[in-house]
């Protein structure tokens, strides 16, 4: 019986936490692919970038390129998505110097696939 109740109570406090989120924001989650030019390896673009994405509270990930660029994927609501491509766009790290932001693939999502924002080696 005592099992029978923390489950409801477990289930319960999930759907309050779930229809909280919703509550709070209505606002529909993107995912979206980017890639960085310009000098934004070796000036820490990557460390930076994890930062100001766990900031925004978005998920996904980020790495460098052979190619000398930097990309990612970012996933979360529209409007922090938008400011984190500013973001990369016109800020990036302290010592960065951002020639080009490109963003493409973007799409509207149910849920979330990442569940936090990584650095790939």
């Amino acid at each position: 019986m005592y099992q029978k109740h923390v489950l409801l109570i477990l289930l319960l406090l999930y759907s309050f936490v779930t229809l909280s989120r919703s509550a709070m924001s209505n606002e529909e989650l993107i995912s979206v692919d980017y890639e960085i030019f310009g000098r934004v390896q070796g000036v820490f673009f990557r460390k930076y970038t994890q930062a100001e994405g766990r900031k925004l509270g978005l998920v996904g990930w980020v790495q460098n390129t052979r190619a000398g660029t930097v990309q990612g994927q970012l996933q979360g609501p529209k409007s922090k998505v938008e400011e984190m491509q500013e973001w990369l766009r016109s800020t990036g790290s302290p010592k960065s110097h951002i020639a080009k932001a490109e963003f493409k693939n973007e799409i509207i999502i149910d849920s979330l696939t990442h569940s936090s924002f990584d650095i790939k080696k």
